[in-house]
């Protein structure tokens, strides 16, 4: 018998088998605006017909060094919570529902165990921000990914009324900013984390770290904030002015983004940080600055609102499971000052 493509390091049945695994995951993702299932060439999702004038809006990213972690400790139920969540959160923040989500995994070599577990964990991604599983691609390259290691990413799209896009330019003088907690570190800042910890830090993953372990802290899934906002956009349908993922970057570097000219932040109040950060700066001296300018340090969320709506708004997100604190306003731009001002500096 002549060369055959499993020779070059691909397997065909693997890939099948694989298919048959991820088909029930994905159709208990299924809503009712799904027109198609796993195993054709496109997935085909309808638009909902309760939205006037519906645009669509769409997002990509993965999940980053995080992976890393997911191999060393052999555990990936939960990073494709991660690769949604962060497609997701950023679509959200235009006030759009998510409608679909689609997945692209490449590997070395192809593990249907360990590509199942990452499969699961997108299912429940979708689960949680009330969106289809779509479809997906799953790439065995040979050669080009050694170790067990694999990489991730993912494409979300959602809707919304073209009336009620959310850019931020509704933001004034005066606006309150709320703060939604995040889970810990979410997928941003891990060549910094990873760096810091166990290089600088010389720490194992299993070092025990609040209730568990560092590699479980670090490990911890990304918050999904679609419930989230839709309570709050229904507490307040005209008074959210604008909504920030607090992604890569950290709240100086995305905050502006939403923020129209003129405007700036000066974040007045204290939230719960988780511990995971002060770890990382202490224990490589990590100078504060880059500390904010990598990671969100405790909020995954920013709302937007002005005094009148602050109230329902938090109270509403809230009601939806979330910690939400007051910590900040929005001010007028001084040329002289960054766009975003902690007071504790001044």
């Amino acid at each position: 018998m002549g060369l055959t493509y499993r020779d070059a390091g691909v397997d065909i049945d693997a890939g099948e088998r694989l298919v048959d695994r991820i088909g029930p995951l994905a159709r208990a993702t299924r809503t009712p605006h799904v027109l198609s299932g796993i195993g054709g060439f496109a997935g085909l999702c309808g638009l909902p017909d309760d939205i006037e004038d519906p645009v669509l809006v769409s997002g990509t990213d993965g999940v980053g060094t995080k992976l890393d972690i997911a191999v060393q400790l052999d555990r990936h139920d939960t990073v494709g919570i991660d690769l949604v969540a962060m497609c997701v959160n950023d679509i959200i923040t235009t006030g759009a529902r998510p409608l679909f989500f689609l997945d692209y995994f490449a590997t070395g070599k192809l593990d249907v165990d360990r590509a199942t577990a990452v499969v699961s964990g997108i299912a429940e991604g979708c689960k949680q921000a009330e969106c289809a599983l779509l479809g997906g691609e799953t790439a065995e390259l040979p050669g080009f990914y050694d170790g067990g290691r694999y990489d991730l990413a993912g494409f979300a799209v959602g809707v919304v009324s073209r009336s009620k896009i959310l850019t931020g330019a509704a933001v004034a003088d005066g606006d309150v900013i709320l703060g939604v907690a995040s889970s810990g570190l979410h997928s941003n800042g891990f060549s910094l984390a990873r760096k810091a910890l166990l290089e600088v830090g010389g720490l194992a993953l299993d070092t025990p770290h609040d209730d568990g372990t560092l590699g479980s802290t670090l490990l911890e899934p990304t918050k999904i904030y679609a419930r989230t906002v839709a309570a709050a956009l229904a507490a307040a349908p005209q008074g959210v002015h604008a909504l920030c993922h607090v992604t890569g970057g950290g709240i100086v570097g995305n905050l502006p983004r939403v923020l129209p000219e003129g405007c700036s932040a000066v974040l007045d109040g204290t939230w719960h940080e988780p511990s995971i950060f002060d770890r990382i700066r202490k224990v490589a001296d990590v100078p504060e600055s880059e500390m904010r300018r990598t990671f969100n340090l405790g909020i995954g969320l920013i709302v937007v609102v002005p005094p009148s709506a602050a109230a329902s708004v938090q109270e509403a997100m809230a009601s939806a499971g979330e910690t939400v604190v007051a910590i900040g306003r929005v001010v007028p731009t001084v040329e002289t000052t960054p766009r975003v001002r902690y007071l504790a500096d001044e």
